[in-house]
């Protein structure tokens, strides 16, 4: 097969296209034929070397975390699943023509969604969900804020807060101000406005996507006892506010989360933005297009 394989940390021009021994599924697992995948920042960060002592790159590797396509072989212990069935779900090594991903990953391709969007859809939909609903913990009537909220995680981050019942505060930066306006919170608030954040009442939970600067000025922001959580990490200052829970929270594949925030963004109810369809072959354009932000989630098709 072909596939985008890495030989040493660099920019985009590291990853090369070329012929890559085809997976076998073992135990549990199944082959995917990829129809797409997504870039997604730990993509780039991964490429750069940025992630190297957490999530090194074992050269000349395969990167990637997203997929949506058509199941070709299967593993032993496999349910559920039968050859030929449209999937989409989190995995690894997904830049490549075929890869191997676990059952208990995937789900089933909603009838109607199309495959290449579905391929955007696991990682973000997915840490936006747990952000909250194992992060934050709110439930009905609790206020959070989400920062970031017009990024892909923060969207979903904030759907699922709303379908929980809480009182939702989309935070972004003034110049999205009028974006953040469609996505379905109950208040939009700047949080690069000084005058906005010395404003803002005491939350019961904090849902970060931002980290830096911005988290260690919202988590003054949190009432005693209630919680800080954040895809990014503790915030510098978090032995200042020993009364905040503070939750790191690292995403991890749940089909019923992604078939629940599939479903939101076929029938319209959450909007991922996508940007360019680029050619696998072509993934070192993906990456420079993409790590300039602000043009939706960037598709590799196979």
């Amino acid at each position: 097969m072909k596939a985008i394989v890495v030989h040493e940390y660099g920019g985009p021009e590291v990853l090369k296209y070329e012929e890559n021994p085809d997976p076998v599924a073992g135990v549990g697992e199944v082959v995917v034929r990829v129809a797409a995948t997504s870039v997604n920042p730990a993509d780039y960060k991964q490429r750069a070397g940025l992630m190297k002592d957490g999530f090194p790159i074992d050269f000349p590797g395969v990167i990637g975390l997203d997929v949506s396509g058509t199941i070709v072989s299967i593993g032993r212990e496999v349910h559920g699943f039968a050859v030929g069935d449209p999937v989409f779900g989190m995995a690894n090594h997904t830049y490549a023509q075929l890869c191997v991903v676990k059952a208990t990953s995937l789900a089933h391709l909603p009838e109607g969604l199309d495959m290449a969007v579905a391929a955007a859809l696991p990682t973000v939909t997915t840490t936006g969900n747990q952000l909250i609903s194992l992060g934050t913990g709110v439930s009905t009537g609790q206020t959070v804020l989400v920062s970031g909220a017009a990024g892909n995680v923060g969207r979903s981050a904030v759907f699922t807060a709303k379908v929980r019942g809480a009182v939702v505060l989309a935070g972004v930066r003034k110049k999205q101000l009028q974006e953040a306006a469609s996505l379905g919170a109950d208040q939009v608030i700047a949080t690069d406005d000084p005058e906005a954040m010395n404003g803002l009442a005491q939350l019961d939970a904090v849902a970060d996507t931002v980290g830096g600067k911005t988290a260690e000025e919202l988590i003054t922001k949190v009432k005693k006892g209630g919680v800080f959580a954040s895809v990014l990490g503790v915030p510098q200052n978090a032995k200042e506010y020993p009364a905040v829970r503070v939750v790191p929270v690292y995403v991890r594949p749940d089909a019923k989360i992604l078939q629940l925030m599939a479903a939101a963004v076929k029938d319209g109810k959450l909007v991922i933005p996508i940007g360019p369809k680029i050619a696998l072959k072509d993934a070192a354009k993906a990456h420079a297009v993409a790590e300039k932000g602000g043009i939706g989630k960037v598709l590799l098709v196979a």
